[in-house]
């Protein structure tokens, strides 16, 4: 642990608002305790995170959810509480003029309106601070000929340039991909691939936002990062983890050996340095477990990932690479990977004032009790709110 610390040191995962709030599948949503019922508290929850932690300095917000009358004000609470205002995530998938697309819509008026929101959050980054604009569309179809693909494209170039000359400096426009839903057929922005061509069209201030549940089965998805990581152009990650589809589950809950080999591939392209521009997020939905307890889960899951990863020979593996040696780079890869970390964690953990064991001391601080008690009346926070 002595040999990675320093590097370990750099890692800080931002957790998201929306977290915090009840979510659920297409067919349920279900109402927990304690569940926040204004930004405000998914700030204090998510500095309740952090504070057991050390790992999750930021939080993002997502607009119109987190919408506030003054957002100096918000930023100012979020640093009472040790956090900052990180990511601002757009929203152009719930409202009924963009039932067939947004900024790819064939109505000008309607791309207009998704522009325009679009500006709002800009509006809200520069009073927060945010670095980071965080665009993912729904838009698609579900019915060969229902849309015209390739003028969908179009429109959608001249929507996203619009956006991002209005960014300013230091701020960056994170183009998210997926594959499929709520869009069947097609979807406009569907892959990496997408991503990276109309950001690349954009300029330098635009990145690929890539959500490790937004892939097809099998895909390689470790490729990816080290491609885009060699393209420059890996804006920020949104960590979760997956059985069939957009799960949204905790990350490295469903295969923590993927998650050791993405984070492979960041360390590989030193992108835990804060000089690599590269955002590490988590996107998840926490339906049947406390929420709370669930992001503790995941940034450790992350971290100890990270630690095995940086626990990779390099030298070895570059040799056994170089030589043929099949079994043997395998070997050295999966020597990091079986390797158990928790102790040691837990102790860099203590030697920085934080508890060796975060989800014990959450369950021993009596905050979810608090919380279940404090929190009566009012509307839960969830999805749309």
């Amino acid at each position: 642990m002595d040999d990675i610390a320093a590097e370990l040191d750099q890692l800080a995962i931002e957790v998201p608002s929306w977290a915090y709030g009840n979510s659920g599948t297409r067919f349920k949503v279900f109402a927990t305790p304690g569940t926040p019922r204004t930004v405000q508290e998914k700030i204090a929850d998510a500095a309740m995170v952090h504070r057991l932690t050390g790992l999750a300095p930021s939080v993002a917000l997502h607009i119109p959810w987190d919408k506030v009358d003054d957002y100096g004000i918000l930023s100012s609470y979020a640093a009472d509480h040790g956090m900052e205002l990180g990511t601002i995530n757009s929203n152009t998938f719930q409202d009924d003029d963009y039932k067939f697309g947004s900024l790819t819509h064939s109505d000008a008026a309607v791309r207009n309106k998704a522009i325009d929101h679009m500006y709002e959050c800009i509006e809200v980054m520069n009073v927060t601070g945010s670095r980071d604009l965080k665009i993912w569309l729904a838009d698609g179809s579900n019915y060969p000929g229902q849309a015209d693909m390739r003028s969908r494209q179009d429109w959608l170039q001249d929507s996203l340039r619009k956006v991002y000359d209005r960014l300013g400096d230091g701020q960056r426009l994170v183009l998210e991909y997926k594959f499929f839903e709520p869009a069947f057929y097609h979807t406009d922005v569907p892959d990496w691939g997408t991503s990276y061509a109309h950001c690349l069209q954009l300029g330098e201030k635009a990145l690929v936002c890539l959500d490790t549940g937004h892939h097809a089965p099998g895909t390689n998805i470790e490729f990816i990062v080290a491609q885009l990581i060699r393209l420059g152009k890996l804006g920020s990650f949104d960590f979760n983890s997956r059985f069939y589809a957009d799960d949204d589950l905790i990350v490295g809950a469903a295969d923590p050996f993927q998650l050791f080999r993405i984070m492979a591939e960041v360390v590989r392209g030193d992108g835990l340095s804060p000089e690599s521009g590269i955002a590490l997020m988590l996107d998840q939905c926490h339906n049947l477990e406390e929420k709370i307890p669930g992001q503790i889960r995941s940034v450790l899951n992350v971290q100890e990932m990270t630690a095995r990863a940086l626990l990779i020979d390099r030298t070895a593996l570059t040799a056994a690479q170089e030589s043929g040696d099949v079994l043997g780079a395998n070997a050295i890869m999966m020597d990091a990977f079986y390797t158990d970390v928790r102790p040691g964690l837990a102790q860099w953990r203590e030697t920085k004032g934080l508890p060796a064991d975060p989800m014990e001391a959450y369950r021993a601080s009596g905050y979810q009790d608090r919380i279940n008690t404090d929190r009566q009346g009012g509307q839960q926070a969830g999805w749309g709110a």
